[in-house]
């Protein structure tokens, strides 16, 4: 029905950036909210930062300042830009999307596959 295409993880120095992105497509009619949750070991999953189709973010405390979500409506894409990255900031990233699907006629939410970000010296 829906695919999720995440891209973008990997091994950070502190201080520097990464960008993830997520893809989605398939039966979609439209998307209403793209985010980004996080899971450290050990610890449950997070949110990290959501937009809405109007582009209305909503960030975690922990990220303000440092990460900015953007989203391409056209694309179906949803980026994740993280700066100013710490050891904190490790974990298995995931995209999630609610969507309207167009067969069946229904809302639904879906998960990506996960990306590893890991912000070690």
């Amino acid at each position: 029905q829906v695919q999720l295409v995440e891209s973008g993880g990997g091994l950070v120095q502190p201080g520097g950036s990464l960008r993830l992105s997520c893809a989605a497509s398939g039966s979609i009619y439209s998307i209403d909210v793209m985010g980004w949750y996080r899971q450290a070991p050990g610890k449950q999953r997070e949110l990290v930062a959501t937009i809405t189709n109007t582009g209305s973010p909503n960030y975690a405390d922990s990220v303000k300042g440092r990460f900015t979500i953007s989203r391409d409506n056209a694309k179906g894409t949803a980026d994740l830009q993280m700066n100013s990255l710490k050891p904190e900031d490790t974990a298995v990233y995931y995209c999630n999307v609610e969507a309207q699907l167009l067969s069946p006629w229904a809302r639904r939410a879906y998960w990506g596959q996960g990306t590893q970000v890991t912000v070690s010296s």
